[in-house]
């Protein structure tokens, strides 16, 4: 493992991912154990899965309305809310809202999953 590393979200270019918009962190640092994304999640937010990551998603900002969807089920959310979604939850954001998002192991494209 490296030392310690330092990266600005807010300086980091935003990629289209299925939720939104998202600027990540540490996906390229070798030996990382996990990234760090900021994402911007928009209305049309893709239900899918993933079959070896684990994602938190830390809610910064949103509505009063805000919800996840998580197998299904919707589930109320609100600023400072922490959801653990384990490989093979099925999820997507219902509502508008900005999250931290981080990623064990570190963020994978090939482990985006849709049914």
């Amino acid at each position: 493992m490296p030392s310690a590393a330092v990266v600005d979200l807010t300086a980091v270019p935003a990629l289209r991912c299925p939720c939104g918009w998202a600027q990540r962190a540490f996906t390229e640092l070798p030996g990382a154990p996990l990234s760090v994304h900021r994402v911007q999640i928009l209305d049309d937010a893709r239900v899918h899965y993933h079959k070896e990551q684990t994602e938190t998603y830390v809610i910064l900002e949103c509505g009063a309305d805000a919800a996840l969807e998580l197998d299904g089920v919707r589930v109320p959310v609100k600023p400072g809310v922490a959801v653990l979604i384990p490989p093979g939850v099925r999820h997507r954001a219902l509502s508008p809202m900005t999250i931290l998002n981080i990623v064990v192991p570190p963020f994978n494209p090939a482990d985006e999953w849709f049914d």
